[in-house]
């Protein structure tokens, strides 16, 4: 295949700019990777968060910052070593913070065990709609790695028998499940056999997350004391051991502590303890409270990663694991500061903002 020698990228020349479109060289594979084409890639809130100080100075190590962690595209290229891929493989991946990583962009580097296979019922937009979400669902719920570094909760992998049936038939409560992050994490508790599933959402996404596996979808304006008399009705008296909380509000974080019984599993989106409230890091009772940073490059992260793509395939194709619904931005990657705005002043609800990098003006 032709490959340029150069691509159009997002830029972030400095702090608290708007980001640019400009000119960056193709990478070229190291042994392991691939490059990879990218058709479709996906705004996410931290695209928009890392532009300004705290977060530009903690996660930017390299000026100027290409964001994007969210791709789908067409291997164009190989590593001397991979075997496990051809040129022409439709892919989705997760993006990382190095500028050949990123995914906003026209060409993006891959290590070729972490890119999965898109199957024929999948668009590259639907695709990419996936891979940040699923990889720091899965990073908080599922690594088992030793390391000091994983603070997940270290549940059994729905990818493995065990972990289909070790929960199976006990409810489950997702707060923020049409949150991308809790649209993954809604189907992750469905394929382990969790019922009932109640989830929080705003009423217009009730319908959406119903297609997904929950089983109640309670209004999300509600007061936390209200959803909690409700549910001991929904779960039939049984006690609930596991809640997922899909965004980082205190209050949202509040309502899953206190909805977990003794003893329960609190899985956060969080990287630390130190990021969400001193009372819900601590919660008593024997509550664990689960972490990730959702990077599937780390060495530590690495083995979980390779599982959940590996699997991702095969459930997309059986339709175990569905897309987020899809908005279509115009004009390539210069429609990425328009879709940042919405996000940034959480003017999407149930659905990803999707850029087609190769449409770029």
């Amino acid at each position: 295949m032709s490959i340029p020698t150069t691509q159009k990228s997002l830029l972030l020349l400095k702090e608290s700019t708007p980001y640019v479109v400009g000119e960056r060289p193709v990478p070229r594979p190291g042994p392991q990777d691939v490059l990879v084409k990218i058709i479709a890639c996906a705004l996410n809130p931290v695209d928009a968060g890392i532009v300004d100080p705290p977060y530009s100075r903690i996660m930017i190590s390299h000026w100027p910052h290409i964001p994007g962690y969210d791709g789908a595209g067409v291997v164009v290229q190989l590593g001397a070593e991979v075997t496990n891929l051809k040129e022409g493989a439709r892919v989705v991946f997760e993006g990382d913070l190095t500028p050949e990583a990123a995914t906003g962009q026209q060409y993006a580097l891959v290590p070729a065990d972490l890119a999965a296979i898109i199957p024929d019922n999948t668009t590259f937009e639907q695709a990419a709609t996936l891979p940040l979400a699923l990889t720091t669902d899965v990073l908080t719920l599922y690594n088992q790695s030793p390391a000091p570094e994983n603070v997940s909760l270290k549940l059994k992998p729905v990818w493995e028998p065990e972990g289909q049936t070790a929960y199976a038939g006990t409810p489950a409560l997702i707060v923020g499940g049409a949150a991308s992050l809790g649209q993954v994490a809604l189907q992750l508790a469905r394929l382990a056999g969790h019922h009932p599933i109640i989830a929080t959402a705003s009423p217009h996404n009730a319908a959406l997350l119903t297609s997904l596996g929950a089983t109640h979808v309670l209004d999300r304006s509600r007061s936390n004391a209200d959803i909690l008399a409700e549910l001991p009705q929904l779960t039939g008296g049984k006690p609930i051991p596991f809640a997922f909380v899909a965004v980082r509000d205190p209050d949202a974080l509040r309502l899953g502590r206190d909805a977990l019984a003794p003893g329960g599993a609190l899985a956060t989106v969080s990287p630390k303890p130190e990021y969400i409230p001193a009372d819900v890091a601590e919660p008593g009772q024997g509550k664990r409270v689960g972490y990730a940073f959702g990077s599937s490059r780390r060495p530590y992260t690495r083995d979980t990663s390779r599982a959940a793509f590996a699997a991702l395939t095969g459930w997309l194709e059986k339709g175990l694991l569905k897309p987020n619904p899809v908005e279509l931005l115009p004009n390539g990657l210069a429609g990425a500061n328009e879709g940042l705005a919405r996000l940034k002043a959480n003017k999407v609800s149930g659905r990803k903002l999707v850029l087609r990098p190769q449409e770029t003006p």
